[in-house]
Parts: C-alpha cells; sequence; structure tokens
C-alpha cells in the first residue's frame, strides 16, 4: 500500500502540534513551533478561506497518514451515508483496523499500527486481517495473533501505552493481548483537532 514516507516533523511543525502521536515530535516542536521555512516568528498575511479550509483538510489527513486518493474517497463515501458529512467521515477514519490498533495501545503510532496490520500480526473475531483500511464494526473483538505475541516492537509498544482504554467505545485486556470495539464514538469523544465543517466546506467548492 502507498505511503507518506516524507519529512514528518515537518509537518507537525506546520500544524504546530504532533498529529502523529510519535513523542519524539514533541521534542521538536518544544524547539521549533513555527512551520519549517520560517526563521522565528515574524508577522505572516493573513492566510485566504482557501488556505484554512485545505490546511484543515490536510490535517486530518496527516492525522490518519492517508494519501490524498484514499481520503477524498472516505470522503466521498461519507457523503453518501445518511446524517452529518463530516460526522461520517471522522466515524469512518475512527473504524480503520489501524487506527483501532493504535488507539488499544499496541502500536504507538499509526504508522507502526498499519506495518504491524499489513504484517498480519492481528486477528478480528478469530480471523487474520492483514488490510489496514478495514473497517471494524461495534461488537468486533480485535487481539494479536499467538505467534506474535513475543514479538519485541509490539512488547515495547505495549509498555508504552496505558494498560486500560482511556476511551470509552474501547475495550482492553492486555494480559491477553486483546481488545474490543464496543462501539461508535460520539464525535465529542475523538480526540482529534481539526474543524469538520472546513473540510466539507473544502470538497463542497
Amino acid at each position: 500500500m502507498a505511503k507518506y514516507t516524507g519529512p514528518k516533523a515537518k509537518i507537525c511543525r506546520r500544524f504546530g502540534e504532533n498529529i502523529y502521536g510519535n513523542a519524539k515530535y514533541d521534542k521538536v516542536l518544544s524547539r521549533r513551533k513555527f512551520p519549517a521555512g520560517q526563521h522565528g516568528r515574524v508577522m505572516r498575511r493573513k492566510p485566504s478561506d482557501y488556505n484554512l479550509h485545505l490546511r484543515e483538510k490536510q490535517k486530518l489527513r496527516n492525522t490518519y497518514n492517508l494519501l490524498e486518493r484514499q481520503f477524498s474517497n472516505y470522503f466521498k463515501k461519507a457523503a453518501k451515508a445518511p446524517g452529518v458529512t463530516g460526522d461520517n467521515l471522522l466515524l469512518l477514519l475512527e473504524r480503520r483496523l489501524d487506527n483501532v490498533v493504535y488507539r488499544m495501545g499496541f502500536a504507538v503510532t499509526r504508522m507502526q499500527a498499519r506495518q504491524f496490520v499489513n504484517h498480519g500480526h492481528f486477528l478480528v473475531n478469530g480471523r487474520k486481517v492483514d488490510i489496514p483500511s478495514y473497517l471494524v464494526k461495534g461488537g468486533d473483538i480485535i487481539e494479536v495473533r499467538p505467534k506474535s505475541k513475543g514479538m519485541k516492537p509490539l512488547l515495547e509498544a505495549m509498555d508504552k501505552t496505558e494498560v486500560s482504554s482511556p476511551y470509552s467505545w474501547l475495550s482492553i485486556d492486555k494480559e491477553n493481548f486483546r481488545g474490543q470495539f464496543l462501539s461508535l464514538p460520539a464525535i465529542s469523544e475523538i480526540p482529534v483537532t481539526c474543524d469538520l465543517r472546513l473540510i466539507v466546506e473544502f470538497y463542497s467548492k
């Protein structure tokens, strides 16, 4: 699967926050919070409406490590579904298997979670799933394959993350290397800082 391989620190500086969840980018932001290419704090022109819309779209897309075509396809799917398009979009992204593995604390970043899923280290309801974009449903059980439980990167990731889930829509049993996607989360519970309204407006123009 195609993926972004460029400098992620530069992207974090562009948005002024650690959208990838990797602790090393916190150090970068603590030193330089201004965007790459900008030397110190200088006055900048007020961004246009288009730039504001584009920024929010790019921020959400990069948060979930998606390429432009992938993100656009999710938006089209969200727009066709009943309900609020922006909410539908965010819920689709949260249901991705790589994101759920990350949220459950089996990986320290979404990128690492994607690699784990790609290499077939996880089961969904007892069946191996190696597609990161697989959409998890309420009640699904996600667990580490028995032969992968001794994998060093996985164990190191689990040591760095919380023992219990901080999210109400997930339950985690790290002792048994498993978790459950209980239900769809409320939009207000999802810890993503972006203006979904601006993203919808971006694609509506």
